[in-house]
């Protein structure tokens, strides 16, 4: 797993790629990106699956934030991100969501 930030300064963006390996998500169909960038939206974030296994997205989110969240595997596993820049302890549940800082 993996998070790659690109800062763009002419419009204060920091795209952010996120990718979920194929050895976290060998059998997965679908994995969708989900935090408070889509308001824990479980649809609203689809990634890509790449030919190599891996699933993708890129995502414009605010600089100078910070936000919570998780990758939905096939509707029913939710994956932190190993590569987190920190993790916090859910408010809904006995686990931790990964943190993104931009």
């Amino acid at each position: 797993m993996s998070i790659k930030k690109q800062y763009v300064k002419s419009n204060s963006v920091c795209k952010a790629t996120f990718r979920l390996p194929k050895e976290a998500a060998s059998a997965a169909k679908r994995v969708f990106l989900v935090g408070e960038f889509n308001n824990w939206d479980k649809k609203a974030s689809p990634m890509k699956k790449l030919k190599n296994g891996e699933f993708k997205i890129t995502m414009d989110l605010e600089p100078d934030r910070q936000y919570e969240f998780r990758y939905l595997i096939d509707e029913h596993t939710w994956e932190n991100d190993w590569c987190a820049d920190k993790y916090i302890k859910s408010l809904f549940s006995d686990t931790e969501n990964s943190v993104i800082i931009t």
